[in-house]
């Protein structure tokens, strides 16, 4: 059976479901905290401040505390694709509208598949692209109570920004797959490289965080503790137990999320068309959900009926080599003496298994 199918699966698709939640609040979050400071600082805090929690726990770890290879080289470059992520999402936001913005950051649906073809996998069904065409309506439907407008600047950030994410969903699965890395230790690498992108560009606000209240930090460290280290090791800890794929198909119903935040906290008005948004969103996800396995196990079943395939190619060419006559009857001497002493052998390792 395939890792990838039964509870496990699905218990890493509830904690990317999760992690989903957890990004579609922190819209609310990010949008009160730069309302206060500078888009780098909230930045720069929100990295800062997660490096803060990770680094303890590495170090409170009684073995295994070192970083391997793979470990830095893996979370220095996921650092920097994820630190790229939030600027071009936290720049493009200010620059367009949130229907615009919602619906072009959801195209890393679609764009997932496009980088994530493991090999001997071949490519998506078209069924899968259906999917996730359904998924990208329903961000349409959620996101059409502000309206839409013409191109923007933001939305050529948000498009990189799709694209980003993307390419940063996929390269966690890559990067992490049969390699030495423990999803704590890759956070930790990340939200290290975070703080010193960060670092200098906040430098000149930095002393604004003085004057900021007890919310605002509170919305700092929500951003940090949970949209940041839990958020990080759950998406790396279920990737690596399922698929960037199915990843991107889960982490596409943050919208969803968002509304619901929204409208419980923030006080947003429910409308028909969000409600519509939100089945279709959930249909959509649980239909690509069930087309990305079904292509998984049919691919790993492909891949073991070749490989036992070419056992009994192998098996017929040796038994195409066996000589003839004379010879033939030499040889089949000599194996019926090796066979019954294996035979007597396994018989008397049988009999010493029976006595332990």
């Amino acid at each position: 059976m395939s890792p990838n199918l039964g509870f496990p699966a699905r218990r890493a698709d509830a904690v990317l479901l999760l992690v989903a939640v957890v990004w579609g609040s922190s819209y609310l979050a990010a949008k009160t905290a730069v309302d206060v400071l500078p888009v780098m600082v909230v930045l720069c805090a929100r990295y800062v401040l997660s490096a803060a929690v990770c680094l303890p726990l590495v170090t409170l770890r009684r073995r295994d505390r070192r970083f391997t290879r793979d470990e830095l080289t893996a979370g220095g470059l996921l650092g920097l694709t994820q630190a790229a992520v939030l600027v071009l999402e936290t720049y493009g936001v200010a620059h367009t509208s949130a229907a615009n913005a919602g619906l072009i950051i959801s195209l890393t649906i679609v764009l997932t598949p496009l980088l994530d073809r493991p090999s001997g996998a071949g490519r998506l069904p078209p069924r899968f692209f259906a999917a996730a065409g359904v998924c990208l309506v329903a961000v349409a439907l959620l996101m059409s109570g502000s309206g839409f407008h013409g191109l923007r600047g933001g939305d050529l950030l948000m498009l990189a920004a799709a694209l980003v994410r993307a390419a940063h969903v996929a390269l966690v699965g890559r990067l992490t797959a049969g390699r030495a890395v423990r999803p704590l230790h890759l956070t930790t690498v990340q939200t290290v490289v975070g703080s010193a992108v960060f670092a200098v560009p906040a430098a000149s606000g930095l002393p604004t965080l003085g004057s900021a209240d007890a919310a605002v930090w509170g919305q700092l460290v929500y951003l940090a503790l949970f949209c940041s280290v839990f958020a990080f090791l759950a998406q790396t800890w279920a990737v690596q137990r399922s698929s960037a794929s199915r990843a991107s198909l889960l982490l596409g119903t943050e919208p969803v999320w968002a509304v619901g935040v929204g409208i419980g906290l923030g006080g947003e008005r429910f409308t028909v068309f969000a409600a519509l948004g939100a089945a279709l969103m959930v249909g959509g996800t649980y239909w690509g959900q069930a087309v990305e396995r079904a292509h998984r196990t049919t691919a790993s079943t492909g891949t073991s009926g070749e490989r036992g395939t070419g056992a009994a190619r192998e098996r017929e060419g040796r038994t195409a080599s066996v000589p003839s006559g004379p010879d033939a009857r030499r040889v089949t001497q000599r194996e019926a003496s090796v066979g019954a002493r294996c035979q007597w052998g396994e018989t008397s390792g049988e009999r010493r298994q029976s006595h332990l």
